[in-house]
């Protein structure tokens, strides 16, 4: 026998025309995380995918495949030549060796033939290989609807026997829908909302406002550590880091106060759409989420809107706060973005933010302000971060 990785994928192998892509795209994101380990016959079969891998580095590949998107289930298994006879020795010892390492009293056997040349039907293997199993197991009882554990056979090509399926994120493999340009504050939303839009196969890299000296530099290096756990799903994340202080203190001596907010937020669309416009972004991805602040309601939404060139993601918009933290613990951002330190938009913080705005209010606002220098002075002295994934 050979100890395998079986790996289930998602709806990407539902694509018609596209799946060889689509598959191909996930084949290299597995030699990518993988090109630490030793592994070998990747090969594609039958909407899976296997890998003979040292049994002694299983723990660590399982742990980074589960970062490549498209992924469903990772399956540690063991492979083998379709001999019944063999399959039912192998089973029984399986269990004998579950046994001896875990507190297993039932167990139930499944069994899944997408073979169909094989000659037992499923209910057949099941019956007989559960047959084979006690009696190497005399211990053990049979549990239909909860056992212990769940022994399962998959009937392809070869055999392939497992009792756990690990699961992953699914969604579509990096880089097969185009790629957008995340505003990644510091806060609980935006970086889930970066994982999000990557999970949906979109090559995300970050765009990061700050006020500095009014903000600290310990605000920014926050915002490069979120970077640095979002760069572990997305291969590579590059962080465009732009200072607006200089586009606050003229909206603030030019412009009502209250529509401080709004009017910064339609200064970080026009930059967003620069750098798009430079570097190939198709997409602007924000974590906004409707009503959950002033500037987020559906006029504020509607004005923040107007200034963007591209087409404006917001995968949170209609979540709650608690679906949002429990997918920012899934992802490991959460710690972070908690840590206390203030972003650009607490410089100049109205009182009293304007909640019903209209286009043309801002319109009227912006005629005070040198809109195009302003813009052209802020990416101009842009910094770009390189983020390296750390183990």
């Amino acid at each position: 026998m050979n100890r395998v990785i079986s790996i289930s994928l998602g709806e990407g192998v539902l694509k018609g025309t596209n799946r060889r892509f689509i598959v191909n795209r996930i084949l290299q994101q597995i030699r990518n995380v993988l090109k630490d380990f030793n592994y070998e016959n990747l090969r594609h079969e039958m909407g899976k995918i296997y890998l003979d891998i040292d049994e002694s580095e299983e723990d660590e590949i399982i742990d980074k495949l589960k970062y490549v998107f498209g992924i469903v289930y990772i399956i540690p298994s063991w492979e083998m030549e379709l001999s019944y006879d063999e399959i039912k020795e192998a089973s029984g010892n399986y269990l004998k060796e579950l046994l001896q390492h875990g507190h297993v009293k039932t167990f139930k056997v499944e069994t899944h033939r997408a073979n169909k040349n094989f000659p037992k039907t499923s209910p057949e293997i099941s019956r007989e290989v559960g047959a084979a199993i006690l009696r190497k197991n005399p211990e053990l009882k049979v549990d239909l609807h909860h056992p212990d554990v769940l022994f399962q056979i998959d009937i392809r090509g070869k055999a392939y026997l497992y009792h756990e399926k690990i699961p992953a994120y699914g969604g579509m493999p990096l880089g097969t829908n185009g790629k957008g340009l995340l505003l990644l504050s510091g806060g609980i939303d935006s970086p889930v909302a970066g994982f999000l839009m990557a999970k949906r196969g979109m090559t995300v890299h970050g765009l990061h406002f700050h006020s500095y000296p009014f903000t600290s530099p310990q605000a920014e290096e926050k915002v490069l550590a979120l970077a640095g756990i979002l760069a572990k799903y997305s291969i590579e994340f590059n962080v465009y880091s732009v200072n607006i202080l200089n586009i606050q203190k003229a909206i603030n001596q030019n412009c009502p106060p209250e529509q401080m907010t709004l009017l910064s937020r339609r200064f970080m669309m026009r930059i967003a759409n620069e750098i798009a416009r430079r570097d190939g972004f198709n997409a602007i991805i924000t974590g906004e989420n409707l009503g959950q602040v002033a500037s987020q309601t559906i006029e504020g939404l509607t004005v923040i809107n107007d200034a963007a060139e591209p087409v404006v993601f917001r995968p949170l918009i209609g979540m709650d706060k608690v679906d949002i933290i429990d997918w920012a613990e899934r992802i490991g951002t959460y710690p972070i973005s908690i840590q206390p330190f203030e972003d650009c938009c607490t410089v100049f913080l109205p009182n009293h933010p304007l909640l019903h705005p209209t286009i043309q209010q801002m319109e009227i606002s912006e005629k005070e302000l040198a809109i195009d220098a302003l813009v052209q002075e802020a990416v101009d002295e842009m910094i770009i971060h390189k983020i390296e994934v750390k183990e």
